[in-house]
C-alpha cells in the first residue's frame, strides 16, 4: 500500500514518461482494459475547442445539478490545486480520494509508461465509476482525437470553437485543428458546434460518423439587446425552444448558448427559472473573474482572464470594450515562450493605458524584455519587473481610486494572482 502524499504522487508523475505530450491511446486503453475501466457514468458529455472548454463544462454541469443529477468534471489545468481538476457533485475530490486512484493506476499500468495528464485522466475515470454518477463532463486536455479523454465515448460531442493553438501538436490551419477537435465524435450520436464557420474537416466527419449536428447560427443561436440576452435551440424532437431577456453573464454567452443547446438535447425539464439561477450561479475562476480589491484605502478591480490565444484575447476585447471602467484600465502581463505574442497582445492595445510585464514561474515562459519591446514596437507604455507579483504591485501601486487592472495571459498568471490575493492583510 502506498504512504506518498499527493505532492510527491505528482512529482513522481512527472517524471515518469519521457516526455510532457506524448499523443495517443493505445497506452491508455492498455491500462484502462487492466483496471476494468468502462463507462464512468450513463450519461458522458465530453467538450473540446480552442477556447471556452472550462465555461461549457461548468455550465452544463450547473444545469444538470439543478436537476438534481450528480455530476462529475473532469478539467485541466489547474490553479492552485490539483485537486480542482476532478469534481463529484460539486465537491473537489480530497488529497486521499487522488492517491488512491493514482494508486490504483500505478499498480495497473506494469511497464506501460504513462504522460502525467494520462496518469490523471485514468485516476480520474477510477473515481467517476466509484461515485455512482448521473453524468459526467470531460473537458478535452489538448486536440481531441488522440486526447486521453477520448477513451470514453460520448453521448454528446461539444466542440467550442476552433482556431490555432499547439500548433505543433495540432497543425498550423483551422482545418487540421478541426480534424482533431472533431474525433471526439462518435457514430449516431449528437454533436454540436459553437463556431460560426467550421472547417470542411469536422464538417466531412459529421456526415461520415451520420451524427445528428447541432450548429450555432443555424440550429440555434443567441443575442444580446443592452443589458438582456436571448437564446434559441432545437429539442430532441426536432422543436424550437426559446428563452427571452435572459440577464447578461459574466461569463462568455456563447458558451451558455452552447450548454443550453446540449441540455434541450437530454429531455430533462424545461423551467426558465431554474435555468436562469444555473446560469447566473456558474462561476469559472480565472476567465472574466472580476474581483473588488482595495489597495492601501484605494477602490480598484482586479480583473483575471487566463486567455493567452488570439482567440481569447479578441473576446475578452470585446467584452473590456461593452463594458469600460470607471477610470483607467492597466494591464499586467505574462506570456509562454510558445504563444502569439503579436496576436494575444493585439485586439488589447486601445483598451489598456500602461502595461506592467513580467515573466511568469516556468521555464516556459517569454522573457519581460520580449514582451516590452514588443509592446513598445507599438507605442505602449510599459514597465518590466522582477515577478508578477511586483509587476501586480506597481500597477495597484499607481492605479487611482476606480480604475481597474486587468491580469491575463496565461494560467501560470492567475495563479501567482490568486495566491498574491489570498496573502495575509
Amino acid at each position: 500500500m502506498t504512504t506518498r502524499s499527493l505532492g510527491e504522487w505528482l512529482a513522481y508523475l512527472e517524471q515518469l514518461h519521457p516526455s510532457a505530450i506524448d499523443m495517443g491511446l493505445e497506452r491508455s486503453r492498455e491500462v484502462a482494459q487492466r483496471l476494468g475501466l468502462g463507462k464512468p457514468a450513463p450519461l458522458v458529455i465530453t467538450v473540446t475547442g480552442t477556447n471556452g472548454k472550462g465555461s461549457t463544462c461548468a455550465f452544463l454541469a450547473s444545469l444538470l445539478r439543478s436537476q438534481g443529477r450528480k455530476v462529475g468534471v473532469y478539467s485541466s489545468p489547474h490553479l492552485l490545486r490539483y485537486n480542482e481538476r476532478v469534481v463529484i457533485d460539486g465537491r473537489e475530490v480530497d488529497d486521499a480520494e487522488l492517491c488512491q486512484a493514482f494508486a490504483a493506476v500505478e499498480a495497473a499500468r506494469g511497464e506501460t509508461s504513462l504522460t502525467y495528464f494520462e496518469m490523471g485522466t485514468l485516476a480520474a475515470f477510477w473515481l467517476f465509476e466509484r461515485a455512482a454518477l448521473d453524468a459526467v463532463v470531460l473537458e478535452v486536455g489538448l486536440g481531441g482525437r488522440l486526447d486521453a479523454v477520448n477513451l470514453v465515448d460520448a453521448d454528446l460531442a461539444l466542440i467550442t470553437s476552433i482556431g490555432l493553438d499547439h500548433a505543433d501538436w495540432l497543425g498550423d490551419t483551422r482545418e487540421s485543428v478541426a480534424f482533431e477537435k472533431a474525433g471526439i465524435m462518435r457514430a449516431g450520436k449528437p454533436a454540436l458546434c459553437g463556431d460560426l464557420d467550421p472547417p470542411q474537416p469536422l464538417l466531412e466527419q459529421v456526415a461520415l460518423l451520420d451524427a445528428p449536428f447541432f450548429l450555432r447560427g443555424r440550429d440555434y443561436d443567441l443575442s444580446i439587446q443592452g443589458q438582456q440576452w436571448s437564446w434559441y435551440g432545437l429539442d430532441a424532437h426536432g422543436q424550437v425552444l426559446q428563452l427571452e431577456q435572459l440577464p447578461l453573464l459574466d461569463l462568455p454567452m456563447e458558451n451558455a448558448a452552447l450548454a443550453l443547446q446540449a441540455y434541450a438535447l437530454l429531455q430533462l425539464p424545461w423551467d426558465r427559472q431554474q435555468i436562469v439561477q444555473a446560469l447566473l450561479a456558474t462561476r469559472v475562476t480565472g476567465r472574466l473573474d472580476r474581483r473588488a480589491l482595495d489597495w492601501r484605502g484605494k477602490s480598484l478591480t482586479l480583473l483575471l482572464d487566463v486567455g493567452h490565444n488570439p482567440h481569447a484575447a479578441d473576446y475578452l476585447a470585446q467584452r473590456l470594450e461593452a463594458r469600460p471602467p470607471a477610470g483607467k484600465r492597466w494591464a499586467v502581463f505574462g506570456l509562454l515562450a510558445d504563444k502569439d505574442l503579436p496576436g494575444v497582445v493585439a485586439p488589447l492595445l486601445s483598451q489598456v493605458a500602461g502595461w506592467a510585464v513580467a515573466p511568469l514561474a516556468t521555464p516556459r515562459s517569454r522573457p519581460a524584455g520580449e514582451l516590452a519591446a514588443h509592446l513598445q514596437s507599438y507605442g505602449a507604455a510599459v514597465t518590466q519587473h522582477a515577478d508578477l507579483r511586483a509587476a501586480l504591485e506597481a500597477q495597484c501601486e499607481q492605479a487611482a481610486a476606480g480604475d481597474e487592472i486587468l491580469l491575463f495571459g496565461s494560467f501560470f498568471c492567475v495563479a501567482e494572482a490568486l495566491d498574491w490575493l489570498a496573502r495575509p492583510a
